[in-house]
């Protein structure tokens, strides 16, 4: 078969073939039993968002259980302090269309979750999530299109949980000295890594 090196609509299923019948049913519209208590154990997940300027993956956690299940077709979660970019929520706003992928530390499954989400700042649902006794700015309610869990392959690969295969800190500069190498910053690189250590106390809730 002749592709010119690019997959296409008509010719991807042809060079792949079809998926097997538990990988196209495993599909579901709303959440039961498993998917509800993965989302209970899991303290992380990732978040897609698109715009018409591009794409973007943003990285979610807290205490596990913190995305609250409101029904088995709707998610809460709360925004918890940031770095004030807030792209995710600009993405939302022209485009509601959301992707989500939930880990659990130990398990090498994950579980993805599609669906369109609107930013919410509804005091009665905020303050029930407070930590620290600090309520979320805001959250996002997600309605959702599909739910289904993702086998091991990929972490499994990866070694993800392996802490034997975890790199030693020191190996890979901090982030003051990637930010001042990056942005060209002219204040010293131990001095932007203290500013963000102190972050990371007085502005993580």
């Amino acid at each position: 078969m002749e592709n010119n090196g690019f997959l296409n609509q008509e010719t991807l299923h042809d060079y792949y073939g079809e998926p097997n019948e538990r990988a196209a049913k495993k599909q579901m519209e709303k959440l039961e039993k498993h998917s509800r208590h993965f989302i209970s154990l899991s303290p992380f997940f990732v978040l897609s968002t698109s715009s018409s300027e591009g794409t973007d993956a943003s990285p979610r956690g807290d205490a596990p259980g913190f995305v609250t299940v409101l029904d088995d077709h709707t998610l809460l979660i709360p925004d918890r302090m940031g770095n004030n970019r807030v792209d995710s929520m600009h993405n939302i706003m022209e485009n509601p269309n959301v992707g989500m992928l939930f880990l659990v530390p130990g398990m090498n499954e994950t579980l993805r979750i599609n669906g369109k989400a609107r930013v919410i700042t509804d005091e009665k649902l905020l303050k029930p999530m407070p930590v620290k006794g600090k309520s979320p700015k805001s959250a996002l309610i997600v309605e959702i299109d599909e739910v289904y869990m993702h086998c091991a392959k990929a972490l499994m690969r990866s070694h993800l949980w392996d802490s034997e295969r975890h790199i030693e800190r020191s190996s890979f500069p901090t982030l003051g000295q990637v930010f001042k190498d990056q942005v060209g910053s002219d204040q010293d690189a131990e001095e932007i890594e203290k500013l963000v250590q102190e972050g990371y106390v007085t502005r993580l809730y």
